[in-house]
């Protein structure tokens, strides 16, 4: 019988889960990392290879209550820290976030949430005289930090001071503040469904958007839930799922997708009957949009290149759609680390791509042809700025403003001058996790 003597001891329960969450924010506010390295393909955590799904799930979980609510976070424990959170131990700071953001916001008693977090404080060698603070801050939020997250709560201190401001200057400060509520609340899964919007509502236990999505607040592994297998449906937010509807009747058309994966406006053209060219320069990606393909049993042409350099066919297209690369500020609902990771400075980047993707879509269409244009950014100089200066430097082109009827009547989601414009504070509903929508702006020209 072989020796247990050197058999390593049995960890507490949750401890790896909240160790690996702490090295996962540590990669986004100190080493730039997104959340999609970190948790999937070869860049993804070592660790989540051991975690069970329901470990996985609550990892998970934290990350993105850090990160929703970080601001918000940042002041109560500098309330409750006479010096402040401590520079020199990263992981003492990860324990106080990853502690605090339990008792606030999660389902966890306070005294598991204190004590795995002294625990992880105690495993690191930098950290562990920290113990005892970490100890004596936890249980003090646990009694004090309703109320002094309360005390900010109009504050909107969740979003970074720059994309606070830009927002207040765009959209007014009430309706940032009301953006901002809506993004402290852990969005749903949106589906976009082949057909039977409310039978699959049904077996989701969801619900159907007036813009026929179907919503749910299933957890899980996704691949497990019913149709998924089948190809039934995919994931898409249903702001992300109307740009598509702007071309109309698409049926025997020829469409490219520019940009296309991972490929959910891809499907929708395919679905609805459209030739479709997908090109995306990423052959990892164009990879991952073929695989979503045969899984829906649709066909597109797929194309790996770079859409500005990309010749194309001479005939052109009856419509082109371009889902631009962007500063995705408009995804911070589902993708949290987008606030913490851009800055001001890539705005201006970004634009200057979209111009190039603008310019070149054009020359792809046919006389005739239909461009989609859309990003999932909240800049108006990713949307309604770029569409301007396209108009002014094209004569060829129109805009052929959308009307209520072609987004199910949603007439707030449609600006002055005839564009989409969707906000996270849209589609409010009395449970805030079933309402909100991705940011996305679209535009629909024609060239004459």
């Amino acid at each position: 019988m072989p020796s247990q003597r050197f058999a390593p001891p049995s960890e507490v329960p949750g401890l790896a889960a909240r160790r690996i969450a702490a090295d996962i924010v540590d990669g986004v506010l100190h080493k730039h990392r997104t959340l999609d390295d970190q948790l999937d393909g070869s860049g993804a955590h070592p660790g989540l290879k051991t975690l069970a799904d329901r470990d996985r799930a609550l990892m998970r979980r934290l990350v993105a209550t850090i990160l929703r609510r970080l601001g918000t976070l940042g002041h109560v424990l500098s309330r409750l820290l006479d010096k402040g959170i401590p520079s020199d131990a990263p992981r003492a700071q990860s324990a106080l976030l990853i502690g605090a953001a339990q008792i606030l916001w999660m389902d966890v008693p306070d005294h598991a949430a204190v004590d795995l977090s002294v625990r992880l404080v105690q495993s690191d060698r930098r950290a562990a005289r920290y113990a005892g603070l970490v100890n004596a801050v936890l249980r003090r939020c646990a009694r004090e930090g309703q109320a002094l997250v309360e005390e900010v709560a109009t504050q909107s201190l969740d979003l970074p001071p720059w994309l606070l401001a830009r927002w207040s200057a765009h959209y007014g400060e009430a309706t940032t503040r009301d953006m901002a509520l809506a993004l402290g609340h852990e969005p749903s899964l949106d589906l976009t469904v082949k057909s039977d919007a409310a039978q699959w509502a049904s077996r989701l236990h969801g619900e159907v958007l007036p813009t026929g999505s179907v919503r749910t607040l299933l957890h899980g592994s996704v691949t497990m839930l019913p149709g998924f297998a089948e190809g039934q449906w995919w994931v898409q937010d249903a702001a992300a799922a109307l740009p598509v509807r702007l071309f109309g009747d698409i049926k025997g058309k020829s469409i490219a997708d520019l940009c296309a994966a991972p490929g959910g406006k891809t499907a929708q053209l395919a679905h609805a009957g459209a030739k479709v060219t997908a090109l995306d320069r990423s052959p990892a990606r164009v990879a991952r949009l073929r695989e979503n393909l045969s899984r829906l049993s649709l066909q597109a042409e797929t194309v790996v290149a770079d859409a500005v350099e990309w010749a194309g066919p001479a005939e052109g297209f009856d419509g082109v759609l371009i889902d631009a690369p962007c500063t995705s500020t408009g995804t911070i609902r589902r993708h949290p680390d987008v606030a913490w990771l851009r800055q001001e400075s890539d705005v201006a980047a970004m634009t200057l791509l979209q111009q190039r993707l603008l310019k070149k879509s054009v020359s792809l269409l046919k006389s005739g042809g239909t461009l989609v244009y859309c990003t999932c950014s909240l800049e108006p100089e990713e949307g309604e700025q770029a569409i301007a200066a396209l108009l002014a430097a094209e004569p060829a082109l129109r805009r052929v403003p959308i009307e209520a009827r072609e987004v199910s009547g949603l007439s707030e989601i449609i600006t002055a001058d005839g564009d989409l414009r969707t906000l996270p504070s849209h589609l409010p509903h009395a449970d805030p996790k079933l309402g909100g929508l991705d940011g996305f702006f679209a535009a629909r020209l024609v060239k004459s």
